[in-house]
């Protein structure tokens, strides 16, 4: 039997395809259907490491999750990771294929249709249903030319699409209505129905707008979805998701996290952001670390000397330094644990135009960019309390120095990693995931103050994504969306 599928397309970017999907996912999968998600093309460097080796993005990876699989990289065939604001790294199937400026991958992206559709053959050999998930605007007709994304990846496979809009930024009827008016008769062929998303209030008093949308479009209503709070608690895709928390009479800590321009694999944060005790306050540009901060974390990056530079100009390492006479900590992660050395080298010019700049000078270690770009999930254990841990590896560069004769984490093959400064105050690791592991978060929290109230993360993440399906069949015609999907 072939599987079916159907794709959910956006008026714009984040009106909540992602989530949406996700949540599609869980739902036809408690049904007990074989479900796989699928988006042609990504952006956002926030990546997850795949079980074959690659690296798709962290929204597909929770996709995956809602079905109970683990991520592929034929989930993303292609994922872009930008370095500037006119161009990214390609990576196609999990691996890095070049870079290429925003005009220059226009012309690119006809080449890499090939991939994209091997890629959802693959995954439809595995499943009884692909909910695929596409990206920015369907209604981006400048775009249109050479699109895998959208409309031409429907077209090249033939699967109907579902627009979704987001009447929580308001216009809802006017990006619904608008997209039929501007994209052309065949693209508008393949829509089978529409979804608005995060409603607040009573729902009786949009259905004259239901209505109006159909009567405009001939497309009909498949359901008016509530907002939906407890997304918060979910891995955020890109940055326009990212949230700190908020101070409660509960907090006894708070973390500082600089927003680096470039800033990477930031559900780091996500389980810190879900402890009572802590509130992550997330420094943005033109803002200077607090004074009573207990910890300050330097996220991963996708750009670690452009995103250096932008610490330097907004103050922060001076920030930095007078947290650390205080008595604070500093933690580095990957690309932030690059950060806090004496040098960073680039000479193969990974990131750009080769050059070596200094680093913070806070750990005695430095540097070197590499091609090799290292995607693994690890374990080990600590050096500090022998507490294990698991998480993963996603970087590029290679550091050494006498810091890391103490270093942070040893891995079940005993090979030492990251460093630990001679005071104890400082340290940096390339393994993302760590206060994942609920052990890792309480012995890390003890040490700064406050203590884990002893849920567990992943646990959580399940209950939300049960918790997202109910929501979604309540309020969606899933039934009718099985029946369009071919």
């Amino acid at each position: 039997m072939t599987a079916r599928a159907f794709m959910i397309q956006g008026t714009g970017s984040d009106v909540g395809k992602s989530l949406i999907v996700a949540g599609l996912c869980r739902a036809f999968t408690r049904r007990g259907l074989r479900v796989r998600p699928f988006k042609p093309q990504n952006m956002s460097n926030n990546a997850a490491v795949t079980a074959d080796g690659g690296e798709i993005g962290r929204a597909q990876a929770l996709q995956a999750r809602a079905c109970g699989v683990a991520p592929s990289i034929h989930m993303n065939p292609v994922l872009l990771k930008p370095q500037s604001e006119t161009g990214s790294q390609v990576v196609v199937q999990g691996r890095m294929a070049g870079t290429a400026k925003a005009r220059d991958y226009q012309a690119w992206k006809p080449r890499l249709l090939a991939s994209v559709l091997e890629s959802f053959s693959h995954l439809k050999a595995q499943a009884d249903l692909v909910i695929v998930e596409g990206a920015g605007s369907a209604s981006e007709v400048n775009l249109r030319r050479g699109d895998i994304a959208n409309m031409g990846f429907a077209r090249a496979a033939d699967t109907p699409v579902i627009l979704l809009g987001d009447i929580d930024r308001g216009g809802v009827i006017a990006s619904l209505v608008g997209t039929k008016a501007v994209i052309d008769a065949a693209d508008a062929a393949m829509i089978a129905g529409f979804l608005v998303n995060r409603f607040r209030g009573d729902p009786s008093l949009f259905a004259d707008g239901m209505d109006i949308v159909a009567t405009a479009t001939g497309w009909p209503a498949l359901g008016l979805v509530p907002h939906f709070p407890l997304a918060a608690r979910l891995p955020a895709e890109d940055m326009l998701g990212l949230a700190g928390s908020v101070a409660t009479a509960r907090t006894r800590v708070r973390v500082a996290v600089p927003v680096l321009p470039r800033i990477a694999n930031f559900d780091d944060l996500d389980p810190l952001r879900a402890e009572p005790e802590v509130e992550v306050v997330l420094v943005r540009p033109g803002e200077a670390i607090p004074g009573d901060i207990a910890l300050v974390l330097l996220p991963g990056s996708k750009t670690t000397i452009d995103d250096l530079d932008a610490l330097r100009r907004e103050g922060w390492d001076v920030d930095i330094r007078a947290h650390i006479r205080r008595g604070g900590h500093v933690l580095g992660l990957c690309g932030g644990y690059q950060m806090l050395g004496r040098t960073l080298s680039d000479p193969h010019g990974i990131e750009g135009e080769p050059r070596s700049v200094a680093g913070l000078g806070l750990l005695d270690v430095e540097t070197v960019m590499t091609p090799l770009k290292r995607l693994e999930a690890v374990s080990g254990r600590t050096l500090a309390d022998d507490l294990p841990f698991n998480g993963y590896e996603m970087h590029v560069g290679d550091t050494a120095g006498p810091d890391t004769v103490t270093p942070l984490l040893r891995f079940a093959d005993g090979r030492a990693e990251g460093a630990v400064s001679a005071d104890g105050r400082v340290s940096g690791t390339y393994v993302h995931g760590l206060f994942s592991d609920d052990r890792q978060r309480a012995a890390w929290l003890a040490r700064l103050g406050a203590a884990s109230d002893g849920h567990s993360y992943e646990s959580g993440v399940e209950r939300v994504l049960d918790e997202l399906a109910r929501h979604i069949e309540a309020h969606v015609d899933c039934d009718r969306l099985l029946a369009l999907a071919r």
